[in-house]
């Protein structure tokens, strides 16, 4: 993709996405993650009604007199993106390619992240961590993060979610609001969401094409996996071979609801040819 086409694509995204997060997503998000933690702030003289669980003993003490710790918002947050970049976002049969949704989702969630003055940073993964951009603000930097998103060449067409969770829990030392985007087409990542969930607000986002669900019967048919580079040939006219193939798609599914839930973390599911702009509106005033 030559300069120009880039940016082109990239001013394309910016416009539907800020527009989105300016008039429906900006306030939010805001409301949903504002206040997260709480900060120390100063020790003040004891006034009546005040609770006297935030009695600083100490100063007290030193004082012959009743104060208390006042404590207040975090009003700075931080947006963790971690996007998915395996071959199997490669995938779409109506409109768009998965890939392309989460982009938009994600530049939607990053234009929200600026509107609260919040930083964002971004973690790429296939098997490995490809791309990791530290948590900065700005639009410059939001724009950065997006031409990542769209012209990005991983190095693996694999997927290890537990890796990519691992390394976000060695760089991020403190608490931040993380959303994971993916088709989540993998296994064994539920310990190491649990631990990352202890620490950060996590969501999961996965986004799929209703014709992953099902195998259709076109007869032999000549397969690619997109992970792997393996070809076979699929007698899709089989019942069992098109059972076999639901069974491990809904594995896959129930795996990250499974996941996710119990962890604590958050879930939501998009269809490639669904308004994501409803899945997120409606996930956020859940929250």
């Amino acid at each position: 993709m030559d300069t120009k086409e880039l940016l082109k694509k990239v001013r394309k995204i910016e416009i539907k996405t800020r527009r989105l997060s300016d008039h429906v997503f900006g306030g939010e998000y805001h409301s949903t993650f504002k206040g997260r933690g709480m900060t120390f702030s100063e020790v003040r003289q004891y006034q009546f009604g005040d609770d006297v669980r935030s009695i600083d003993w100490n100063v007290t003490a030193r004082y012959n007199e009743p104060f208390v710790k006042v404590f207040e918002e975090e009003r700075e947050l931080t947006l963790m993106l971690m996007v998915d970049v395996s071959g199997s976002e490669l995938f779409g049969t109506d409109t768009q390619f998965k890939n392309e949704i989460i982009t938009e989702i994600a530049a939607t969630l990053a234009f929200s992240a600026m509107q609260n003055n919040d930083k964002t940073g971004l973690i790429l993964f296939s098997d490995q961590v490809e791309l990791f951009i530290p948590p900065k603000k700005g639009k410059s930097h939001v724009l950065r993060i997006i031409r990542e998103l769209i012209e990005f060449q991983p190095q693996s067409k694999k997927t290890d979610i537990a890796e990519a969770l691992r390394f976000l829990s060695n760089v991020m030392k403190k608490k931040a609001i993380v959303f994971v985007l993916s088709d989540f087409i993998t296994e064994n990542y539920s310990e190491t969401l649990r631990i990352a969930a202890k620490k950060h607000d996590v969501t999961g986002i996965r986004v799929y094409d209703r014709r992953e669900e099902t195998m259709p019967n076109l007869g032999m048919v000549q397969m690619e996996d997109e992970e792997t580079g393996e070809l076979m040939l699929v007698n899709t006219s089989s019942k069992g071979v098109r059972n076999n193939y639901y069974s491990f798609y809904r594995e896959r599914v129930d795996e990250f609801n499974e996941a996710f839930m119990k962890s604590g973390a958050g879930v939501l599911s998009c269809r490639v040819d669904e308004s994501y702009v409803k899945k997120l509106l409606g996930y956020f005033k859940r929250r």
